[in-house]
């Protein structure tokens, strides 16, 4: 869906719900999306859309499954074992990463079946492209998406951002994860 006009998140949500549940599923007896893309994109947006238009979805935010500033590597192998599960038609759970206790904090269980949407940078990756029903790509200018974190994050984790942006560039560069969606939606 890449234009040249900014995409209206409930716009891409209903045609992102179109398409995944008509589909068969992919996570057991479940349904997986995927929304990735860079910090700053909008993917929370998408996601919230997402769910206001499938109010049974249940999403999981992976800035809340990663170790700090530094998790992103670990990532891939932390979305797998926690998706493991709910392939298999099991009950599953994810624990959050406290950003400011800086440490692991409570688990949440996730039910088998439904509408899974997981949102975050690296939340796709290839050993868990034969779950997903739809991989969602959100992108904006890379300037715009550095204002919006300095606005959400304070000037102050400018370097965790700039750090940040780099590892991520790494990780899409590596996995190709753009090439591999099913779906562009454009932010601005």
């Amino acid at each position: 869906m890449p234009s040249d006009a900014p995409a209206d998140p409930y716009a891409v949500a209903a045609e992102v719900a179109a398409r995944v549940l008509a589909a068969p599923p992919t996570l057991g007896t479940g349904r997986l999306v995927c929304v990735d893309g860079p910090a700053g994109s909008g993917k929370t947006t998408v996601a919230a859309a997402l769910a206001d238009v499938v109010p049974e979805a249940h999403v999981v935010h992976c800035d809340e499954l990663l170790q700090g500033w530094r998790g992103l590597p670990g990532l891939a192998s932390t979305v797998e074992a926690f998706l493991e599960p709910l392939a298999r038609g099991e009950g599953s759970r994810w624990t959050r990463w406290d950003w400011a206790a800086d440490g692991w904090a409570e688990s949440h269980p996730v039910e088998a079946g439904g509408l899974l949407v997981l949102e975050g940078v690296g939340c796709w990756s290839p050993s868990v492209a034969d779950l997903v029903g739809v991989l969602v790509w959100v992108e904006a200018e890379s300037g715009l998406r550095l204002r919006r974190g300095m606005a959400r994050d304070g000037e102050h984790m400018r370097p965790q951002w700039e750090q940040w942006r780099t590892d991520e560039d790494e990780l899409f560069a590596r996995l190709g994860t753009r090439a591999h969606a099913d779906l562009v939606v454009v932010t601005g």
